[in-house]
């Protein structure tokens, strides 16, 4: 790491520190100067204002994410295990400062602050576009339209989720994600079809009635693991093609 980054980080690092002791709201440049014993004007080359440690500190937690998509197993992974790991990950990766990323995030909803918002909206983009490329996802034209639109408002809800979450390891947050994203690839399923893993057209009745289980689980939350709890629709159909003895 050279000697701008690792001061870069230090400036990061420190206004993180500070917000720890007060509030995001409460830091000021001029503090994070003295505390590491530097000028303004050493700031300024690598934050213009208070506003760009912001993307600094989430730029991090992208880094973080890449860095799973490098591991021997991730490739392994179905797609939607892979979404699951690397979102995670990133939330992870600001864990430990959670009620400051909160604070953050607050800072930037403020009304008024158009020329803060605007950006924001473009750094979540970004964030969702490293993600996608992580994963692999290499849908097109439509599809990757609407792909990044689900993703974005699925990345967008789970993070809200997670800012509010208590529980042990985020163990609430880990749970929304999954069940998101199990409908999100259902929908996608319906909207463009099965992957062609899946398009056997009939030959392989295992697999259409794991996703017709997938479905129903979905939409009515019951547990169809048992053949008792298969879809009424097919309960039905099996009274109706049954033989007496």
């Amino acid at each position: 790491m050279t000697e701008d980054m690792n001061l870069r980080e230090a400036i990061v690092d420190q206004a993180v520190t500070i917000a720890e002791r007060s509030c995001w709201e409460a830091v000021r440049l001029f503090d994070v100067a003295a505390e590491l014993k530097i000028t303004l004007d050493d700031i300024r080359p690598y934050f213009r204002e208070k506003e760009d440690i912001i993307d600094a500190w989430f730029d991090r937690a992208d880094g973080v994410m890449l860095k799973v998509a490098e591991q021997d197993d991730f490739l392994a992974l179905s797609s939607r295990e892979r979404l699951h790991r690397l979102i995670m990950a990133w939330l992870d990766a600001l864990h430990a400062h959670r009620t400051v990323t909160r604070q953050m995030i607050g800072s930037k909803l403020e009304p008024g602050h158009i020329h803060i918002q605007i950006p924001a909206i473009m750094r979540i983009s970004r964030t969702v576009q490293w993600m996608r490329e992580a994963a692999q996802r290499d849908a097109t034209f439509l599809r990757r339209a609407l792909e990044e639109t689900a993703l974005t408002t699925l990345y967008l809800a789970t993070f809200t989720h997670w800012m509010f979450d208590e529980s042990d390891n985020t163990q609430r947050t880990r749970t929304f994600l999954a069940q998101q994203l199990q409908m999100a690839e259902i929908l996608d399923q319906v909207i463009h079809g099965r992957p062609r893993a899946d398009n056997s057209h009939g030959k392989n009745p295992a697999s259409a009635q794991k996703i017709r289980q997938i479905t129903y689980t979905a939409t009515t939350g019951a547990d169809t693991s048992q053949s008792a709890a298969a879809p009424p629709s097919e309960n039905a159909a099996a009274g109706t093609n049954a033989q007496p003895e």
